[in-house]
């Protein structure tokens, strides 16, 4: 199965896109009050909000899930992971002291739990071949999605490059050291370009 990525920057922090033969699944969103960026990142992309059916957040600080509940009620499903559960709201007291934005709060109750390791499965079921990892160096609820065609959206990971300046940190090298046990071609960064390997 072919997949293309998209990338969609329309606020500070990127949002990919999977384009999967049965469905398509968006990772990140930017921050509260970006939903008509949104809607026009999208729209110069070409891609159909309609094709859309989930939406992913590698983490649950608030530059990454602004919009989830927005999203949902326009029909896209959040898909969540089994150790992300627990930090949904995280955001929410963030999100309080900032009135302006209208933030209403994700509700998990219609969402799609799959635990990490049953993955692969479910993106198999929207055409799309890879897998999501548990990858919590950044945050105990970041995860990264892993592509056999060889891309990786990493979130707020750190860079790889930058990796000889966390010695103190070993969890940042075994995040790296399992997602180079995939052999992965290109490295999405949620605030940075994405890097060639």
């Amino acid at each position: 199965m072919q997949t293309e990525i998209i990338r969609l920057r329309y606020g500070n922090t990127n949002t990919f896109y999977i384009s999967g033969s049965r469905g398509g699944l968006l990772i990140d969103t930017d921050y509260a009050g970006t939903l008509q960026s949104f809607f026009r990142a999208v729209k110069a992309a070409g891609i159909d909000i309609k094709g859309i059916s989930y939406v992913l957040a590698t983490h649950y600080h608030p530059d990454h899930i602004g919009i989830i509940s927005e999203l949902q009620k326009l029909g896209i499903q959040l898909l969540i992971t089994d150790v992300q559960k627990d930090f949904i709201h995280f955001s929410d007291p963030v999100f309080a002291r900032e009135k302006y934005l209208h933030y209403e709060p994700i509700s998990e109750k219609k969402a799609k739990i799959i635990r990490c390791e049953e993955s692969r499965d479910f993106l198999e079921s929207l055409g799309i071949c890879g897998e999501i990892i548990h990858t919590p160096s950044h945050s105990p609820d970041s995860i990264s999605v892993i592509l056999d065609s060889g891309e990786c959206c990493v979130g707020d990971l750190e860079p790889v490059e930058y990796l000889e300046a966390y010695e103190d940190n070993p969890s940042l090298k075994m995040d790296w050291e399992r997602i180079m046990s995939y052999h992965p071609k290109k490295i999405f960064y949620a605030h940075s370009p994405e890097k060639e390997l």
